[in-house]
């Protein structure tokens, strides 16, 4: 079966609980996020709300596009400094 791999990163890393995890491919973003809210709970939920999600390397922008096999797709919560 082809997978995805996901990455998490600052507050998305302590809301999944995880800095990484691998999931099967050939959903949509939208679906894969619906999967990991349901997985992880309320604060990841609360973090995937506000976050920025690339996809090897390149902002999403298409949604409900299937996600392609071997994919990489960071999670980007917000971030301070400067």
């Amino acid at each position: 079966m082809a997978h995805v791999t996901v990455r998490y990163f600052a507050g998305a890393r302590a809301a999944a609980g995880r800095a990484e995890e691998v999931t099967p491919a050939g959903r949509s973003l939208d679906q894969l996020l619906a999967e990991l809210a349901e997985r992880h709970g309320g604060r990841l939920v609360s973090v995937l709300a506000v976050s920025s999600f690339l996809i090897d390397g390149v902002t999403c922008h298409d949604r409900q596009k299937p996600l392609p096999a071997g994919a990489t797709i960071d999670v980007l919560p917000p971030f301070a400094g400067g």
